[in-house]
């Protein structure tokens, strides 16, 4: 039989399967092969929630998709194009997510009669055995069986004999999408340099999934992805923690400070420490601290002595930091806070992306308590907005909170890394030592440790410098002195004062600029964070219909760009779309007098394009009282 050899423009491929099937490296392999290859592409790993889900059940499935292709891509997928699943669960869990005429690769080991009963199915057929995958192209092929032989020869105990069947979807695929293996078994050899049976057997194994696409006839075409048009430059896969480990590396190179990182494990932020833990030769510090509160006071600690304090957390544990936010805001000093947020409430759906913690950012402590707020739109962008936030956080000596999200940390795409002379300086400057100038009574020279700048900015005083004792504390201050004040008239100064403080930096961010579109016209679609690659396709893709709609995205939440009014009030209609259940439409409502329209998704998913793009179609010229 012969076999046609297609060009695609784009390809979704879902790889779906226990969490000991090995889905995730899968995926993670065959992007960073993909990547090689110059095509521009998008991920989405989806975990179980569950720590130890019981194996076969839908609890305990775990997926990975990558959409990639020869055009921008910003978004991995509505649906796949093709659906690999190990197990009866699997297919269960994913098969809405296939689209009608998608290609599902079936591992038949895992549909016997147990793990049916184990996912669930009410009857004891196999779907792979009934009419109701009719609408799909169904191959079915015995992974586990045919690794067990292709190595039943190999020292390997069973069960590591039994993990190394990813290794065969993957050499499929490869061949199925022309892929090279070679950047695979480099890794593996690298990986496994010291079990050098492992590697065998893992190398051993995905040529055998390769051979197995050249030899069977269950296949009837090969796809070629063709590269990107990127722009010039060396590039790198990249996900969004390890861009955000990057951006805080660089933040205290360019300011010429230590990075001290106090944090506690939690879903999804945990990578990032584990990032960090691995800088030390860039002179970071990390802690692992007892508990969150512990967590931020170390990094307010680490602020109040000099260095670049950072702590990071989800929405759970960044309610626990509150009043440790609080106390950095009275004591006006740099500090950091990462918060990737997952869906809630209290612990909510931890492997699962939401957008809900923007009012929290914003109103989550108590008092008149304003930190600023800066959201990445990407895992690339994830670099340049943490490493805004340190930037603003040193040089106006306030809080600054980086609100990414789950689906951003663990998405990746390909990015073109900057050079060490191509990042901004960080301008930081402690407070001189003071004498007494020779006199007896050093009143002349007493320090004031709230004397402001014009940017309403004060000093930062490093302890145990000469002239520089002050008051410490989260007791209201009195203005100049930083003394212990109850006086009510000097309370109202300080709180607009804070706020006049966090509301000049509007002055030192860009302004707003439109992501697509015109400057006046219809309808502008408003996003934030992690909505940018939907939006962004939806909106392209209605401009080429004829429609008239604009696109703006807002880096800067916490102040808003200073021409973000004027921008909103040159559109007829204005629609946010939202992985919530509508925090920034309230806050331009307010802030702005605008009429503005909600599109909100809480399902734990980001928006698709064609969801997203209906929405859209039916907001443009509708009116919100």
């Amino acid at each position: 039989m012969s076999i046609q050899n297609k060009v695609q423009e784009e390809v979704t491929i879902r790889f779906a399967g226990d969490s000991g099937d090995g889905m995730q490296l899968t995926g993670s392999l065959f992007t960073n092969t993909t990547a090689l290859e110059g095509n521009d592409l998008r991920t989405l790993p989806e975990f179980p929630a569950e720590i130890r889900a019981p194996a076969g059940t839908v609890p305990g499935v775990s997926s990975f998709q990558l959409h990639f292709g020869s055009k921008e891509i910003l978004t991995p997928g509505d649906k796949c194009d093709v659906l690999v699943v190990m197990n009866a669960a699997a297919l269960k869990a994913n098969l809405s997510l296939l689209r009608s005429g998608g290609i599902i690769i079936a591992n038949t080991s895992g549909f016997d009669k147990r793990n049916l009963n184990l996912a669930k199915y009410e009857t004891e057929v196999s779907p792979l055995e009934d009419d109701s995958l009719a609408d799909y192209s169904v191959l079915e092929v015995d992974i586990t069986k045919i690794t067990k032989e292709s190595l039943s020869d190999s020292p390997l105990g069973y069960k590591e004999v039994e993990r190394c069947k990813n290794m065969f979807v993957l050499g499929l695929l490869y061949w199925m999408y022309n892929r090279p293996l070679q950047s695979t078994i480099t890794f593996l050899k690298k990986k496994f340099k010291d079990k050098q049976d492992i590697a065998n057997a893992n190398i051993k194994v995905l040529k055998e999934g390769y051979h197995y696409g050249e030899t069977t006839e269950v296949f009837s075409s090969r796809y070629t992805v063709k590269e990107a048009s990127l722009k010039p430059g060396t590039y790198r896969n990249i996900t969004g923690t390890d861009a955000t480990v990057l951006g805080l590396v660089s933040a205290a190179h360019q300011s010429k400070l230590p990075l001290f990182f106090g944090s506690y494990p939690i879903t999804p932020a945990s990578d990032i420490l584990h990032g960090l833990s691995k800088q030390k030769h860039f002179g970071v510090y990390t802690f692992q601290a007892e508990d969150e509160i512990a967590a931020v006071s170390s990094a307010i600690g680490a602020a109040f002595g000099g260095s670049l304090g950072v702590t990071s957390s989800s929405g759970p544990g960044i309610a626990l930091k509150g009043e440790a936010i609080g106390l950095a805001v009275m004591l006006e000093l740099p500090l950091v806070i990462l918060n990737i947020q997952r869906a809630g409430p209290s612990t909510g759906m931890p492997t699962k992306t939401e957008q809900a913690d923007l009012m929290q950012a914003m109103y989550g402590r108590n008092g008149e308590s304003p930190i600023a707020i800066v959201a990445p739109s990407s895992p690339a962008d994830c670099f340049e907005s943490v490493f805004e936030a340190c930037r603003i956080a040193l040089e106006h000596l306030i809080p600054v909170m980086f609100l990414s999200d789950g689906y951003l940390a663990n998405g990746s795409e390909p990015w073109k890394f900057p050079q060490t002379k191509d990042l901004t300086e960080i301008e930081v400057t402690f407070e001189p030592a003071r004498t007494n100038n020779g006199q007896e009574n050093g009143d002349a020279a007493k320090f004031l440790p709230y004397v402001r700048d014009e940017r309403f900015v004060r000093s930062w005083s490093i302890p145990g410098t000469q002239g520089l004792e002050h008051r410490v504390g989260g007791l209201e201050k009195e203005d100049e002195t930083g003394d212990v004040s109850y006086d009510p008239d000097n309370h109202e100064k300080m709180v607009k004062m804070r706020e006049a403080k966090r509301d000049k930096i509007s002055e030192f961010i860009p302004l707003q600029e439109i992501d697509n579109g015109v400057e006046n016209g219809e309808t502008v679609v408003v996003g934030w964070g992690s909505t940018y690659g939907s939006i962004r396709t939806v909106v392209h893709e209605l401009r080429q219909e004829g429609v008239d709609v604009s696109h703006i995205h807002i880096r800067y939440l916490s102040p808003f760009p200073r021409n973000l009014e004027t921008l909103l009030k040159g559109y007829d209609t204005v629609l946010v779309p939202e992985i919530n259940n509508g925090q920034l439409v309230r806050l331009l409502r307010s802030e702005f007098m605008i009429r503005a329209k909600g599109i909100n998704k809480i399902k734990g998913r980001p928006f698709g394009v064609e969801e997203l793009k209906e929405e859209i179609k039916n907001g443009i010229g509708s009116s919100v009282a």
